[in-house]
Formats: C-alpha cells, structure tokens, sequence
C-alpha cells in the first residue's frame, strides 16, 4: 500500500494548521476590538470560506494563481514558480478552508477573556505583548488549541478546492481525499474503502481530541 497521499495530506494540513493557527489568532485579536458594524463586515468576509462550495473557493483561487493570470504570470516569470499543480499548491486551498474555522474559535475564545485581568495587568506596569501571552493566550488556551485541531482535522479531508488548484499526480500531489475519488473512479472500491476508514479513524481520534479539550475546558471555568 502505497502511503504518499496519506503523508502528504498529513504534511499540507500541519503546515495549514502552522498558518491559521498565527493569522487566525492575529485577526480575532484585533478584529474583536473593533465598533461592531466593522467587526460584522470583516466576519463575512473572513467567514464566508465556510460556506461557500470548496470547488468555488478552489475556482477562486484558479482565478487568482492560474499560471494565465496576474499572480501566477508574475511568479512563473519572476521566480520560475509555478503556483497551481504542485504538492504545495494545496497549501493555499487548504489554508483558505480551515481559517475560519480558526479564526471563529479563537475569537469565541478571547470574548471570554475576562478583560479585568488585563486591566489588572497594566496597573502593575506589564507591557501589552506580555499580557498576551503570558495572560489572555494561557486563560484562552484551550479554545485556541480546539481551533488548530479542528483545522487540521478539516484539512486533512480537504477534497474540492484541493483537487482543483493541485489536481491528482501520483506520487506527487495524491492526498488522501483525491486518492479516495480516484480509485473510486476507477471501480477499486476495496482501496478506496481502507483509505476512507483511516480518514474515519483519524478524524475520530481528532474529534475525541476536541471533546476532551471542551470538557477540560468546562471544568476549568467552573
């Protein structure tokens, strides 16, 4: 059995999962801060990769890094790089998926930071940086660590926007979820069968992961 489309989708999610984790926690911070007509707006914008079809976001993307269009022209002259139909391609899908699902956790999480705490903070001289790290990041850790997994667990599966922007090489691009559509498509239902019961398995484990987390969490605050 050949375990590249599962190493691959395990390595595109981590490095998502690295990028969401950094700007979904940056744009809850100070999104959160916001009047609440702009903080509404930017939610749309930020939100709306959760809702549309991942084909559409993956079109989107097409539209954006095509190897015809102004940023793939650009870095495919500039650099020689070719943004669309590599293993790494599906970084950009893949990121664009799961940050809300980053982000909504995390913001979920600092809006239950009690800002007393901060205040309390400043009047013993601490600087903001501190403060956020060393308070409102430990106080809100388990929302935030629920937000990764859960984006990495979304990743993993990733198949749309995947499929669209990095196709299906094998060997080269094959992630889980392409490989599962593949040998359905062509009639090798048992292959098929054993990689949808370790994405079933893996997401199981993560969704376990997540509930413990919440309960810990729960308890925490009680």
């Amino acid at each position: 059995m050949n375990w590249f489309p599962l190493l691959n989708s395990l390595r595109i999610a981590a490095i998502a999962a690295v990028i969401v984790f950094f700007t979904g926690i940056a744009a809850a911070y100070y999104i959160a801060r916001l009047p609440k007509l702009v903080k509404g707006v930017l939610d749309v914008v930020l939100t709306l990769p959760l809702v549309l079809p991942p084909t559409v976001v993956g079109y989107l993307l097409l539209r954006l890094m095509g190897p015809k269009r102004v940023l793939g022209v650009w870095m495919l002259e500039t650099f020689g790089i070719r943004l669309t139909m590599q293993w790494w391609s599906a970084i950009f899908a893949v990121t664009v998926v799961v940050f809300p699902l980053m982000y909504r956790t995390a913001r979920g999480a600092f809006e239950s930071f009690d800002p007393v705490l901060a205040q309390a903070g400043q009047t013993l001289g601490l600087s903001n940086t501190y403060i956020f790290w060393r308070i409102r990041m430990p106080y809100c850790r388990q929302g935030i660590i629920a937000g990764v997994v859960l984006a990495f667990a979304r990743a993993i599966g990733e198949y749309g926007a995947t499929s669209m922007i990095a196709g299906y090489t094998p060997g080269k691009t094959a992630t889980v979820a392409t490989e599962v559509y593949q040998l359905w498509r062509i009639g090798d239902d048992a292959m098929a069968l054993k990689w949808v019961l370790i994405n079933m398995a893996i997401s199981a484990v993560v969704l376990l992961a997540v509930n413990l987390l919440e309960r810990k969490n729960g308890r925490r605050r009680a």
